[in-house]
């Protein structure tokens, strides 16, 4: 039986630029991303050289079409003004965006695999993560 995940947008974008091997994955894995990591890859596509641009969306096609990109619902915003207010009474402040992104793994109890050990992901309540290094 495969895993709950939830990407980040390092590891999306580590899949798409081959720094990070697919076997990180299981085809039992169900796999999926917030739509806040969505939006971050698709700037990064926007901002991207002419050159790499039809690369980085041919990957994002073929990706969007195995991984559901969970959009922002209730239960999602539920957990994700439960980190806020966690962050705020601890001191911890974080980015909105990862904070989302943490939201949405809690929310759909998902594990979080990401390479950003900045984000502390790992302080989270709630939150189970694996940090890829």
């Amino acid at each position: 039986m495969g895993r709950r995940l939830s990407l980040d947008t390092g590891v999306l974008i580590g899949l798409e630029r081959q720094t990070l091997s697919p076997s990180i994955l299981s085809q039992d894995d169900d796999i999926c991303v917030s739509i806040v990591v969505l939006a971050e890859y698709m700037m990064g596509l926007e901002l991207a050289q002419p050159q790499y641009r039809p690369r980085m969306r041919r990957f994002l096609d073929g990706f969007l079409d195995v991984v559901a990109v969970l959009p922002y619902d209730e239960e999602i915003l539920d957990s994700h003004v439960k980190l806020l207010a966690w962050t705020h009474r601890n001191g911890c402040p974080r980015g909105q965006y990862d904070l989302i992104i943490a939201a949405t793994s809690v929310a759909t109890d998902r594990i979080l695999l990401t390479l950003d050990k900045r984000a502390r992901f790992d302080e989270l309540p709630g939150l189970t993560m694996e940090l890829i290094i």
